[in-house]
């Protein structure tokens, strides 16, 4: 699918700027860094700003979808912003009882573990995007030259959700059905695939310049397990997403991105990524070597070393842009997402930091 002509990849508004170049392949002086959950609870704006408004009514709601998202941009002179949603928005978008709640998370009345509950399933309506491409077009407009990262879940960590009916370490439910009823299972992933492929595409017509697939719960499964029962779900979802190109044809960025997955790492580029986000658990330099050092890579700071005096953290930051160097493109980012303890202050020395020392 071409990209409109006044798309930021087609006008040239954001097809040079540090984070595309970067996750196209073609390294940059400075690097271009920005954080997983940067627009959020860290911040002391947003959570005023969220004062009595439930987290699915925020994320519905464009005005307030741009302002959070604009936060962290303004704050930290971060290189993107992402778009402020929640992986379980396509599924509220489908029709389903889901809430998030506080301290808990996504939370469905209703799950889905039977065939007959799979058959209701239906895709979302184009008119239920409004919200989302009202709010993608506003944000555009206002980033000019700062790229928009679109983002949705992975089949697998979507269908976690849905089958368990909220967060779960073990997935019950979810492990129950892949090995006892396997049609069931690819039945309701191919749908979560399809319905994040039409969530995510909806922001990258509007105006998104890169986009990010998040597979929180993949690095509960072995690799034989992932092959299996999550790999080919996300390469339906891939797949539809690469047909998102500009006009020379050129696709737009697929970042996949999982937590404690360096034994999934060849698995989850094969499904069609063209940018890896690496967690802390995984040096860059032994991540690229897996992919030739030809697969541009994004990450990956530990969180754990946000609270740490400056000296120390400075250090780690001077390692992981070290550890980067043998990739063809470096995002640097966290190797998870921003903690909500975090002094967002320490989040602006980071990225004044890496833009000065990587110039």
């Amino acid at each position: 699918m071409n990209l409109p002509a006044e798309h930021p990849l087609n006008t040239g508004a954001t097809g040079a700027s540090l984070l595309v170049l970067n996750m196209r392949g073609h390294r940059t002086s400075p690097l271009p860094v920005w954080f997983m959950r940067q627009a959020g609870r860290s911040l002391p704006e947003y959570r005023k700003l969220r004062e009595g408004i439930a987290m699915l009514d925020s994320c519905l709601t464009p005005e307030l979808v741009v302002e959070i998202t604009l936060q962290p941009v303004r704050r930290h002179g971060v290189d993107a912003a992402i778009f402020f949603s929640d992986i379980v928005i396509p599924l509220k978008l489908a029709g389903l009882d889901v809430d998030i709640k506080p301290g808990v998370g996504p939370v469905l009345e209703n799950p889905v573990r039977t065939k007959e509950a799979a058959d209701a399933l239906r895709l979302i309506d184009g008119d239920a995007f409004a919200p989302i491409t009202t709010a993608v077009g506003m944000l555009v407009k206002e980033l000019a030259s700062t790229p928009l990262i679109g983002f949705g879940g992975a089949p697998f960590t979507l269908a976690s959700y849905l089958i368990e009916g909220g967060p779960s370490k073990e997935l019950p439910h979810s492990r129950e059905m892949m090995r006892n009823q396997p049609e069931l299972w690819a039945q309701i992933l191919n749908w979560c695939a399809d319905i994040t492929a039409q969530f995510i595409s909806a922001q990258v017509v509007a105006g998104a310049s890169a986009l990010q697939v998040f597979d929180s719960w993949a690095g509960r499964l072995s690799p034989d397990e992932y092959e299996t029962f999550a790999k080919p779900y996300s390469e339906r979802l891939f797949s539809q997403l690469a047909l998102l190109v500009d006009k020379d044809g050129v696709p737009v960025p697929r970042v996949h991105f999982g937590v404690g997955t360096e034994s999934l790492l060849e698995s989850m580029h094969e499904v069609g990524a063209t940018v890896m986000g690496i967690d802390s658990n995984t040096d860059l330099e032994r991540a690229s070597a897996l992919f030739t050092n030809k697969v541009p890579l994004q990450g990956n700071i530990s969180t754990e070393l946000l609270t740490a005096n400056w000296e120390t953290l400075a250090e780690h930051i001077d390692e992981v842009i070290a550890s980067g160097l043998n990739a063809p493109g470096h995002v640097v980012n966290l190797g998870h997402g921003v903690p909500p303890e975090t002094d967002p202050d320490v989040l602006t020395r980071i990225t004044e930091y890496i833009h000065r020392t990587t110039t």
